[in-house]
């Protein structure tokens, strides 16, 4: 069934679920990363502090994960849509994988970091990094060692393009929600500060109804591979 109205600017918003088909791990689900690791030792600047090298051999593994992952065809719907939508379009990911970037998307930020860089706690500097990290790597600008760390937002932390993403959401009439468990915020509030803008339509595709369900206008529930594909069709088909 295709939309009764076209839509010129649309955000679209995307969590751990839409990852999960390229074989990386959800946090909060039953399975998830969350009840195999305690997120205050390996997420936390204070964890940081007390263990780096256990932090260093947490994102190395998921660093190694996610090297060996590939998009599926839910990225590669949404970096489809980017290419031909005609409007204004933002996508804004909760994830710190590469997955959208690889499937061809480049309308994106990453409010919660980036797995494969890494930024130097003494002079502050970000560059790409696709090895592994430890305690003795130089940093690659002011040459000194020990504290570099992925360049991640950890718990406690501010979420990067916090001002870009809010005036996004002021401005859209269709915010979209992939993938997401409703209970990370800001994130998790954004359906909420659409609906307080008053004019845009309000979308949920998840496997499983999110903690935040009941405030979006429409729900689609099934894996991102097929839901996701699916409801870009409607969407050109509205356009």
């Amino acid at each position: 069934m295709a939309f009764e109205r076209s839509f010129r600017s649309i955000v679209i918003l995307t969590g751990a679920g839409i990852s999960a088909e390229s074989g990386l791990g959800t946090f909060r689900d039953k399975d998830g990363l969350w009840t195999k690791y305690d997120l205050s030792e390996v997420a936390t600047p204070e964890g940081f502090a007390r263990n780096p090298v256990l932090v260093h051999d947490f994102y190395n593994a998921r660093r190694r994960n996610l090297l060996a992952a590939q998009p599926n065809a839910a990225h590669a719907a949404l970096a489809e849509l980017e290419r031909q939508w005609g409007g204004d379009f933002l996508l804004v990911t909760q994830n710190v994988d590469n997955l959208h970037e690889r499937a061809g998307s480049q309308r994106l930020l990453h409010m919660h970091g980036e797995l494969l860089k890494i930024r130097c706690g003494h002079c502050g500097y970000v560059t790409e990094w696709e090895h592994d990290l430890d305690l003795a790597t130089a940093c690659p600008a002011c040459g000194r060692s020990g504290s570099l760390r992925p360049h991640v937002v950890w718990f406690g932390e501010m979420p990067l393009y916090m001002e870009e993403i809010q005036g996004a959401l002021q401005a859209c009439d269709l915010f979209v929600s992939i993938g997401t468990s409703g209970q990370v915020y800001p994130a998790a509030g954004f359906v909420a500060e659409v609906r307080r803008a008053g004019r845009a339509h309000t979308v949920e595709l998840n496997l499983d109804p999110s903690d935040g369900h009941s405030l979006f206008a429409e729900r689609l529930y099934g894996p991102a591979t097929e839901i996701v594909p699916e409801f870009v069709a409607r969407l050109f088909a509205s356009a």
